[in-house]
């Protein structure tokens, strides 16, 4: 039988990407719609009208596909911090990913949905005491280090966990820089593989980080030969290390070009021999998630004597202290789309000849910093009742949302499933 060659294969996934695109909009169109005329909002009880999510697993399923076609060597272990829906760990669970979990609660979600605990790694390097004990009592031995005292503490509470350690990288060119809290330095890893060996513990690979989102694939590669240079002196030490962990960091709009550079790097400094797992959290569900915002109030800002147009302050039932707390910490800007206004729904249908007003977007609460957009421009003139929607939403959202001001922080998930294959894995 023939084999299909990398190239033949991606052509095809993209083939069947762009396929079933159309099958997705329409699915999520439709679940919009259907929440949004369940409610009366002039009649609903308090807060049946707040923000509510449509997620499709069906583009988890096909961002698994994208993974295993353009870095077929590299295991994911899905950053759980990054979304813990639990329908979407459930997915990742069947399509065979490991976990990437970084605090007790994380890794009791993921055992609790019938996850072997060799599937996952313990990826925080400074852990609470209590927590490295409950890994060891739940038989989660892959976990990271990168400074001397966490592996006192590792030798007391847990001697015989499998360890990786993290090494600092250049994450100068990323959306949110991890070196400043986490990492060891190169000039340091000599001396904590030789601590290791003496307080014989079980050193099995190394790790790092490159910084959430990163826009430079090269610093995938200069990591890589880092990592080969700790691997060389973990060999001299007595270590034989089998493992390399390259992290997270990846992109959705960025991937190929990161994967057309991390897979030769690891071909080029690592045999076929050594195991190699990454850490994706944003890649699997940032275009996974759209959110529907309800228009709660207006006001109208006098026209200017440069422009003399009017605008308008539009207040969203959610904000940067609830699903928008992404613009905050992570860099996000959320671009406001309009899906329903007097009536009319218009998912990803806005007619190109409506007029453009300009608006500023803020939340509910009473806070100043809490706005969305400080200036876009939308179609036509909005009003109390409208609703407005919001596109890659599946990262940083829902999972770092707050109950500030007495806003809620549990907000509806409406599943739509777009892949077969997806909904194969569920039923």
């Amino acid at each position: 039988m023939a084999t299909s060659t990398p190239s033949a294969s991606k052509r095809r996934f993209s083939s069947v990407n762009n396929n079933t695109k159309p099958l997705a909009q329409a699915l999520i169109s439709q679940a919009l719609q259907t929440r949004i005329n369940s409610i009366d909002p002039d009649e609903c009880e308090a807060g049946v009208e707040d923000a509510f999510f449509v997620a499709d697993l069906g583009e988890v399923y096909r961002q698994h596909m994208r993974w295993k076609i353009n870095l077929p060597r590299v295991e994911p272990f899905y950053a759980v911090k990054c979304n813990g829906d639990e329908k979407v760990l459930k997915l990742l669970a069947a399509l065979g990913t490991g976990f990437d979990c970084a605090s007790k609660a994380e890794i009791q979600q993921v055992l609790n949905i019938g996850v072997s605990p060799s599937r996952i790694i313990f990826a925080n390097p400074c852990k609470t005491a209590s927590y490295i004990r409950y890994a060891a009592e739940h038989d989660v031995r892959k976990m990271t280090f990168d400074n001397a005292e966490e592996l006192y503490k590792i030798k007391k509470f847990f001697p015989h966990a499998r360890l990786f350690l993290r090494i600092l990288t250049d994450d100068s060119k990323s959306l949110c820089r991890l070196s400043l809290k986490f990492g060891a330095p190169l000039d340091s890893t000599r001396h904590l593989l030789e601590l290791a060996k003496e307080l014989r513990l079980n050193v099995i690979g190394v790790s790092f980080h490159v910084g959430s989102g990163s826009y430079d694939p090269t610093a995938f590669e200069t990591a890589v030969q880092d990592a080969r240079q700790v691997f060389d002196e973990a060999a001299e030490i007595g270590f034989d290390l089998r493992t390399l962990d390259v992290g997270g960091g990846y992109g959705n709009d960025n991937f190929e070009q990161i994967a057309g550079v991390l897979g030769p790097a690891i071909d080029e400094y690592f045999p076929s021999s050594v195991r190699v797992i990454a850490e994706p959290g944003r890649y699997y569900v940032s275009s996974a998630f759209t959110i529907a915002t309800h228009v709660i109030a207006r006001r109208t800002v006098p026209a200017d004597s440069i422009t003399r147009d009017a605008s308008y302050m539009l207040y969203l039932n959610d904000g940067v202290y609830g699903n928008f707390s992404g613009i905050m910490f992570d860099h996000q800007k959320p671009i406001p789309k309009v899906l329903k206004r007097n009536g009319e729904y218009f998912f990803e249908s806005m007619p190109s000849d409506s007029q453009l007003i300009k608006y500023s977007v803020w939340g509910p609460t009473c806070d100043g910093i809490d706005c969305i957009s400080a200036s876009c421009f939308l179609p036509e003139v909005l009003d109390v009742g409208d609703w407005l929607y919001f596109s890659d939403m599946g990262a940083y959202s829902k999972c770092s949302a707050t109950k500030f001001n007495g806003f809620s922080d549990d907000h509806q998930v409406v599943y739509v499933v777009s892949d077969p294959g997806a909904l194969a894995l569920l039923e």
